[in-house]
């Protein structure tokens, strides 16, 4: 992944390029966001004094399931590098209802950057943490030679550490040269591993209260730290245990947290899905009875406020708000007003129709079909779907759409399924290893389920 605040030759062009491999038609949508990431990158060029004053400009795609929308976002993410993190809108309640509070996505996208920046870092201690972690297993397989004082006792202090021999320091090189070469991979050590069901801190919440256990945990942790139990472990298993001890000692939280923290600040993403579902243009009553408290809620995030979370106050005045939402009963303006004006720009995504769907199932680089022939392949199954066959499974998708219920790209899923389920079952037994589906297999295969509407309702 490429960090997007150093990345200065990703362009729109090359960003809406990029897009262009995964997802399938959609063009305005996806010159909206190129727009949206390359102006995190103008930003943090400007001078200070006017970099503090450029605010995010957020986006509220909207369309029918389906048609790309989460999708979009997620490439986006990975495009990026940036922190992003994916929530539903109609998950989150009003403060004081049962549920979740808008404020924890803050501390999710913290969560998950941190977990980032820490892999990076380990990334860069990796070499040093492999030697220290050999030297330690090397001293359990052979630990160095006692040295005795006048009293016959040894001593641990740093001034009666024993001189190593020459034919102890020829036996551990000896032993490091087998252990690399993997020679002893069958034999066991004894080790001391966090004993992980012996904390005796048990923390009861309701719905809503994950934030406020995982906290608890963390703080009653540190104050009283897990026991150590033995284990015999093969020596691979033992290096990756004390690789990764080795390597959690080397890395600098501190340095950790506030890499990840700015990286949130500046150019953390969260996307907003179903933002349409807490849109209501009458004031309910029951479940309903929250919608409205719960934009109240999120308009100070989206207006940048300060949150409190377990590394400290984050910032969410440039943090990117993508929301989605296919808007079917209700309309963008049927947000609060102050909402609205957060999400200054608008875009309409495109239904799908036969030709679009014929192009998702072949040209993309996660097409269904390399899907299908890959999962196959892998038994030595040979699948060849003809053109024809793709242009048949692309009309059944239209026609179940338009005749049940609209859910776009995804009916793709249910057919191919259904038509390769067979397939898929005798793969491994299959004695002509070659399968090749036209037209008229589609047909077979999906003629009875698409003229009975109540079949291909539960099945499609």
């Amino acid at each position: 992944m490429v960090d997007i605040e150093n990345y200065e030759n990703l362009i729109p062009r090359k960003i809406v390029e990029a897009l262009d491999k995964y997802i399938v038609g959609q063009q305005e949508a996806k010159r909206m966001v190129a727009i949206a990431l390359r102006n995190r990158w103008r930003r943090q060029r400007l001078p200070e004094e006017l970099r503090d004053e450029v605010l995010p400009k957020n986006i509220i795609m909207m369309g029918p399931t389906g048609v790309g929308k989460t999708e979009i976002s997620r490439r986006l993410a990975k495009l990026s590098g940036a922190p992003f993190i994916k929530v539903e809108a109609s998950k989150f309640t009003e403060v004081g209802y049962v549920g979740r509070d808008v404020e924890s996505m803050v501390r999710d996208l913290v969560e998950l950057s941190v977990n980032m920046v820490k892999a990076a870092h380990k990334v860069s201690i990796q070499e040093k943490a492999e030697k220290l972690a050999e030297d330690r297993l090397l001293d359990l397989l052979l630990p160095p030679p006692t040295r005795h004082t006048p009293t016959g006792i040894y001593s641990e202090s740093e001034e009666a550490e024993p001189p190593q021999s020459d034919s102890y320091a020829q036996s551990r090189e000896k032993l490091r040269q087998q252990l690399k070469e993997g020679k002893l991979d069958k034999r066991s050590v004894e080790l001391d591993v966090p004993d992980k069901s012996s904390s005796p801190i048990g923390v009861i919440s309701g719905v809503g209260m994950e934030d406020l256990e995982m906290n608890l945990k963390d703080m009653l942790g540190n104050m009283m730290p897990g026991k150590k139990k033995k284990r015999r472990v093969k020596i691979p298993e033992a290096l990756n245990l004390l690789n990764q001890e080795e390597a959690a000692k080397l890395i600098d939280m501190d340095e950790v947290t506030e890499d990840a923290v700015s990286r949130v600040e500046n150019s953390g993403i969260i996307f907003l899905d179903e933002i349409d579902k807490i849109a209501s243009r009458e004031k309910g009553q029951g479940p309903d009875v929250s919608r409205e408290g719960v934009q109240r809620d999120l308009l100070p995030i989206v207006e940048g406020s300060t949150i409190n979370t377990k590394y400290g106050m984050v910032k969410t005045d440039h943090i990117l708000f993508i929301a989605a939402g296919a808007f079917h009963t209700s309309k963008p303006s049927d947000l609060i007003p102050e909402l609205q004006g957060r999400f200054p720009i608008r875009v309409e995504l495109n239904s799908l129709g036969k030709d679009e769907f014929v192009r998702i199932l072949t040209e993309p680089k996660n097409s269904l079909k390399k899907q299908y022939v890959g999962l196959l392949g892998t038994e030595g199954v040979e699948l060849v779907l003809t053109d024809d066959a793709i242009e048949a499974i692309a009309e059944t998708a239209v026609q179940v759409n338009e005749r049940d219920e609209n859910i776009g790209a995804r009916r793709l899923f249910t057919i191919l399924e259904r038509l390769l389920d067979q397939v898929s079952f005798d793969a491994p037994e299959l004695e002509d290893k070659k399968v090749m589906v036209d037209a008229k297999y589609v047909e077979e295969r999906m003629n009875t389920l698409i003229k009975d509407r109540d079949l291909s309702r539960y099945i499609l």
